[in-house]
């Protein structure tokens, strides 16, 4: 399978991107180019996705967002707005002579695609929303619901470390992990790639933009897009996992705000379905990518 790796010259620095597969794929099935999550968290975590290229399959473009990963460290806080990352998009796209694309967001990469995509850009056959959210209130407010599930002692230590400043204290990371071991990622142990992107994280980009799940304090803390979701107008497939962190009080609303919205539900997974159930996750994308290429799918809740 081929690999081939590269920049993109993006705003005086380099993005980096990685196509498995080749382009245009040979049997003309069109390019999957997927946003990851964040911010500040590089692509490795989406790593099983390359596998739908298998054989002569579709092409699967990976990159890593400008200041983490294998892009340039950029310094500037200026640069962490939103707008940035979808005008990312948009390079991205035309250096590599992706006219005709999909595209699949993830966790914070879907703000940044449905925010791309109602800017109504051209030549975007299908579009995937896996952990999508499109009101930041309404995730924080359930993230902190599933936090204060936790056992007390837990809850306590997040809470503290919050108030007194201390989250760099090893307790709050235990305690925050106890948090993503029920929701982000059900695995034990963690999948090295998702290890690995979790430990190269910029912590100082997701602080301007997010901060932590359930007490936004970055830029995003009152973004939303919920009433602008019937401008999408092209199929797509919103997924998410039976134990997700954005749960379906979250994605109910999307699905539901979407012309003909898919939704997918992974019954063995939290927030990572690629990395949870890899084969499973894939079959669907890949059914669901086909059919686009064909005819538009009808709505349905599988």
């Amino acid at each position: 399978m081929a690999v081939t790796e590269g920049t993109v010259p993006f705003r005086g620095f380099h993005t980096w991107y990685q196509v498995v597969g080749r382009l245009p794929a040979p049997d003309g099935k069109l390019p999957l180019l997927v946003v990851h999550g964040g911010p500040g968290l590089p692509h490795d975590y989406l790593e099983d996705l390359a596998a739908l290229a298998d054989g002569d399959g579709r092409a699967v473009v990976f990159y890593d967002q400008l200041g983490c990963g294998r892009s340039d460290q950029a310094e500037d806080p200026v640069l962490w707005t939103l707008e940035t990352f979808v005008a990312e998009i948009d390079a991205l796209r035309k250096e590599l002579g992706l006219d005709r694309v999909h595209l699949l967001g993830h966790s914070w990469g879907t703000q940044v695609a449905l925010t791309y995509m109602l800017g109504k850009p051209s030549g975007v056959a299908g579009l995937v929303l896996a952990g999508v959210v499109a009101d930041a209130p309404s995730y924080a407010a359930e993230a902190r619901r599933l936090k204060d599930s936790l056992p007390a002692e837990e809850r306590e230590v997040i809470d503290r470390c919050e108030a007194e400043g201390t989250t760099d204290d090893d307790a709050y990371l235990g305690a925050t992990m106890a948090f993503y071991q029920r929701w982000l990622c059900r695995l034990d142990p963690w999948p090295e790639h998702l290890v690995r992107s979790v430990l190269t994280m910029r912590e100082d980009v997701n602080e301007a933009l997010w901060g932590p799940e359930w007490n936004v304090t970055g830029s995003l803390k009152d973004w939303s897009v919920t009433d602008r979701l019937g401008e999408i107008d092209l199929p797509v497939l919103v997924t998410s996992g039976r134990y997700d962190m954005v749960t379906p009080d979250v994605v109910r609303p999307v699905v539901e705000g979407i012309p003909g919205a898919e939704w997918a539900l992974f019954e063995k997974s939290a927030h990572m379905a690629s990395a949870e159930e890899p084969d499973h996750y894939r079959q669907v994308v890949e059914d669901f990518l086909s059919r686009v290429e064909g005819v538009r799918p009808e709505a349905s809740e599988r």
